[in-house]
C-alpha cells in the first residue's frame, strides 16, 4: 500500500473512476467511438473515426503553447536576429513531441495525472517542489496572457479594463460548463483560428518585399553571450513548459483515452507539434519582416508588431495579427489554468474533471476561477510591461524545466508503473540529450551572468566541464535501466499494446537509493542557484 497518498485519495479515486466508467467510449469534439466498436479497422473511414474521436488533447496542448508569451518571444527573435534562430525551433519541436508523447503514454497507461504520479512515486517533498514550481510559473504566465489580451484589444481602441473584465469571466464560464466535449469543441475552434498566423506570414513577407539577408543580424550582437543565452533559454521555456506536462496527461485521463487508443493520441500529438512549429516560424518571420532590428529600435512588446503590420502592409493585416494574439492569449490562459486545477485536485484527492459541473467539483473549478480572477486583477492594477515580463517568465520556465523533465524521465522508466510500456534505450538517449541541452543553455546563462568578462570559448569550456561531471551518474543509471528492460515478461503483441498498470495502491513504492536522492537534491540546488543568477541578470533589464 502506498504511503504517499492523501488520507482521502482512495475514496476520491473511486469517485473519479465514475468519470472513466465507460473507458472504451471516446467522445471527442470531432467524433465519437463507442466501447462496443471493437471490430477490425481495414477501411480508411474506420481508421479516421477513432482519430477524429481521440484528436484533441495533443492538438490543444501544442497550439495553446503558441500563446502570448510564445508570440512575444518569437517576434523578438525575429526582430533581433531575423530567421537565424530558426535552427533552434527545428531542435525544440522534436523535443516537444518527445516530452508530450511520454506524458500521454503515462496518462493512458496509468489512468492518473502527472501530479498524482509524482506524489506516489517520489513522495510529498518532491511533489511539493513540483507543485510549487508549477503554480508559481502558471500564475506568472497567466499575467502575461492577460497582458497579451490588453495589447491585442488595445489595437482596436478597447481599454484594458474592458478587455480583461470581459475576457476573464468568459474564460471561467466556458470551462465550468460541466461538459468536456463542449469545452474541447471551443478549444478546437480556437486552435483553427490560431493557424491564421501562417497565411498572414506568407502575405506579410510578400507584401513587404522582405530580404532575409538584410533583415538578419549576428546572433551575439544584442547583449553579448549573456543576452544570447537569455533569449535561447526563453525560447526553450516558451516551447516546452511544465504546465504542458500536467495539462496533457490529465487531459488524456479526463478524455478516457486508454492504451488501446495510444497510437491515435501519438498522431494527435504529432499533428499538434507540426502545427506549433508552423505558427512559431510564422511569428518569427512576421517579426523579421516588419520590425527587424536594422529598421527599428529595441524590441518593447508584441503590440508593436500589429502596429508595424498596419503601417507597412495593411490595416487588415494588423487586425488579423491582433485577433490572433487575443485568441492565443485566451487559449493559453485556459490551458495553463487547467493544468494547475488538475494538479491540485489530484494531490488533494477530490473530483477533478471537466465532465463535472461546479457544484460537483468545487475545488477543481474554484481554483481555476480564483487564479484567473487574481491574475486578471494583477494586470489591471500593476501596469506591467509584456516585453520585460515575458523575458523573465519564459527564461524562468526554461531554468526550472530540467528538474521537471528528469522526474518525467524517471517515471517513464519505472518498471513497476509502466511495465512493457516504459521507455526504450533510444528514447532515453534522445530525451536525456534534450535535458542536457536545456541544462547547457541555463548553465551558460548562469556562467555568463556570474562572470560577465568571460569570452565565449571559455564559457563553453566551463559549461561542458560542469555538464560532463553530471553526465556520469546518469549514464550509469541508464545502463542499469537497460539491464532491467531485458527482464520483461513474455507478452503477446496485443497484450503489450493494451497493457495497463494496476491501481497505484497495489504497486510497490520505488526503492530509495542514496544515488537517486543525491542526484535529485543536486539538481534542485543547481536550479535554485541558476534562478538567483537569473534574477540578478533580469534585474538589469529595463522594465519600461
Amino acid at each position: 500500500m502506498s504511503v504517499a497518498s492523501p488520507p482521502f485519495a482512495p475514496a476520491a479515486d473511486r469517485r473519479n473512476a465514475l468519470d472513466r466508467a465507460h473507458l472504451g467510449d471516446i467522445e471527442g469534439a470531432l467524433g465519437t467511438v463507442r466501447s462496443y466498436d471493437t471490430g477490425p479497422r481495414l477501411t480508411l473511414r474506420r481508421r479516421l473515426l477513432p482519430l477524429l474521436g481521440v484528436l484533441g488533447p495533443g492538438l490543444v496542448v501544442m497550439i495553446a503553447d503558441n500563446d502570448a508569451g510564445t508570440i512575444s518571444v518569437f517576434s523578438q527573435a525575429g526582430h533581433d536576429h531575423g530567421m537565424e534562430l530558426l535552427w533552434a525551433l527545428a531542435i525544440l519541436c522534436p523535443a516537444l513531441y518527445i516530452t508530450q508523447e511520454m506524458v500521454a503514454r503515462l496518462g493512458a497507461v496509468t489512468g492518473c495525472g502527472h501530479a498524482r504520479l509524482t506524489l506516489e512515486r517520489f513522495g510529498r517533498l518532491w511533489c511539493a517542489f513540483s507543485l510549487a514550481d508549477l503554480l508559481t510559473l502558471n500564475f506568472a504566465m497567466l499575467v502575461t496572457e492577460f497582458i497579451g489580451v490588453t495589447l491585442a484589444l488595445g489595437y482596436f481602441g478597447i481599454s484594458p479594463a474592458v478587455a480583461v473584465g470581459v475576457s476573464a469571466p468568459l474564460l471561467v464560464a466556458a470551462t465550468c460548463s460541466g461538459s468536456f466535449r463542449r469545452w474541447e469543441r471551443a478549444m478546437c475552434l480556437m486552435v483553427v483560428a490560431d493557424l491564421a498566423l501562417v497565411p498572414l506570414a506568407i502575405g506579410t513577407c510578400g507584401a513587404s518585399h522582405w530580404d532575409a539577408g538584410r533583415a538578419s543580424v549576428r546572433p551575439v550582437a544584442s547583449g553579448g553571450i549573456a543576452g544570447m543565452a537569455l533569449l535561447l533559454v526563453a525560447l526553450v521555456g516558451t516551447t516546452i513548459a511544465p504546465w504542458q506536462l500536467f495539462f496533457h496527461q490529465s487531459s488524456v485521463v479526463d478524455k478516457r483515452i486508454t492504451p488501446r487508443w495510444l497510437r491515435y493520441e501519438r498522431l494527435d500529438t504529432g499533428i499538434g507539434a507540426v502545427l506549433f512549429g508552423l505558427c512559431a516560424a510564422a511569428t518569427m518571420a512576421i517579426g523579421a519582416a516588419v520590425v527587424s532590428a536594422p529598421m527599428h529600435g529595441p524590441f518593447t512588446d508584441v503590440g508593436v508588431v500589429a502596429s508595424a503590420l498596419k503601417a507597412r502592409v495593411s490595416p487588415a493585416a494588423g487586425a488579423v495579427f491582433a485577433i490572433s494574439l487575443f485568441n492565443a492569449s485566451l487559449l493559453g490562459a485556459g490551458a495553463v489554468s487547467l493544468s494547475g486545477s488538475y494538479a491540485i485536485g489530484e494531490v488533494v484527492g477530490v473530483r477533478h474533471s471537466l465532465h463535472r459541473r461546479f457544484g460537483e467539483a468545487r475545488v477543481f473549478h474554484g481554483s481555476f476561477a480564483a487564479v484567473v480572477i487574481v491574475a486578471a486583477t494583477t494586470v489591471l492594477i500593476s501596469g506591467l510591461p509584456l516585453g520585460a515580463l515575458v523575458t523573465l517568465v519564459q527564461a524562468l520556465t526554461g531554468v526550472l524545466l530540467p528538474s521537471t523533465l528528469i522526474l518525467l524521465l524517471l517515471l517513464c522508466n519505472d518498471r513497476e508503473l509502466l511495465g512493457p510500456m516504459r521507455n526504450g534505450p533510444t528514447l532515453n538517449l534522445v530525451a536525456g540529450s534534450a535535458i542536457f541541452l536545456i541544462l547547457g543553455l541555463s548553465t551558460l546563462l548562469a556562467i555568463s551572468t556570474a562572470l560577465p568578462g568571460l569570452k565565449l570559448p571559455g564559457a563553453l569550456i566551463l559549461t561542458g566541464a560542469l555538464l560532463s561531471a553530471g553526465a556520469v551518474p546518469l549514464a550509469v543509471a541508464g545502463l542499469r535501466a537497460r539491464r532491467q528492460r531485458d527482464r520483461d515478461e513474455r507478452l503477446t503483441p496485443w497484450q503489450r499494446l493494451t497493457w495497463s498498470s494496476p491501481p497505484l495502491e497495489l504497486i510497490p513504492l520505488p526503492r530509495k537509493t542514496h544515488a537517486r536522492v543525491i542526484a535529485l537534491a543536486v539538481i534542485r540546488v543547481y536550479v535554485l542557484v541558476v534562478v538567483v543568477l537569473l534574477a540578478i541578470r533580469l534585474g538589469h533589464l529595463p522594465l519600461g
